[in-house]
């Protein structure tokens, strides 16, 4: 059941139309819940700056790393790996963002912060899981932000082969229902791998005609 926090003493309307030249658009604010859904509403996420003093740093990219749901690349041996898995949804949400905030991953940029409130959005319903298990242990997974048609990818990570890649098709067949063709799969930004994937880049001022279409639609239903 969703919870709507306070609301947001912020303004991230203004913050997207302030420089759209570049990918930063704000800093400083906080992490509470009703800063957050407010933020990404707009469009805009967090990501906490190199140094510390400097606070949060606020993103909405002119290039938006966004997967089309029919697009996600399942290459045949990923077909076979999946049926080694169990997909399941908000079971290890807390072990899903520990795993992904693991200092020893290479650029790792999950602290303390992040972790406890993404932990407060998925107690107020708004944040999720999608993990996957393989003999009764947690060996992949992912989690983000789900606003009506919106899902916002946040992390993911895996301890075996394929297990990030099978949570992630297994968010895509969450995601569509009769209406896929209007949700969105945001990711934030395209790399490398995620491009191998099928992530596209879709400009800024189409990703936030998109969004507004995506957040007027009901939840799937695995996260109502």
């Amino acid at each position: 059941m969703l919870v709507e926090p306070p609301e947001s003493v912020w303004d991230f309307a203004t913050a997207v139309g302030a420089d759209p030249d570049d990918d930063l658009v704000a800093m400083g604010a906080d992490l509470e819940p009703g800063t957050l859904l407010d933020a990404y509403r707009h469009g805009v996420f967090p990501m906490p700056a190199d140094d510390p003093r400097a606070g949060l740093l606020w993103f909405c990219p002119q290039l938006r790393g966004v997967l089309p749901l029919e697009g996600l690349v399942v290459s045949r041996s990923l077909r076979r790996s999946r049926r080694d898995f169990e997909i399941r949804v908000d079971t290890a949400f807390a072990d899903v963002v520990a795993a992904c905030a693991d200092s020893r991953r290479v650029g790792g940029w999950i602290n303390a912060d992040f972790a406890a409130a993404y932990t407060r959005l998925h107690e107020l319903g708004w944040a999720h899981s999608v993990e996957a298990w393989r003999e009764g242990r947690l060996v992949g997974g992912l989690y983000g932000v789900a606003i009506g048609g919106l899902f916002a990818g946040e992390s993911m990570f895996h301890r075996e082969r394929d297990a990030s890649k099978v949570a992630l098709l297994g968010l895509v067949d969450l995601l569509s229902d009769a209406s896929a063709g209007s949700r969105l799969l945001d990711v934030q930004w395209q790399t490398p791998h995620l491009a191998s994937l099928g992530v596209v880049q879709v400009r800024r001022g189409g990703y936030l005609r998109r969004l507004d279409r995506a957040l007027r639609l009901p939840l799937p239903a695995a996260f109502r």
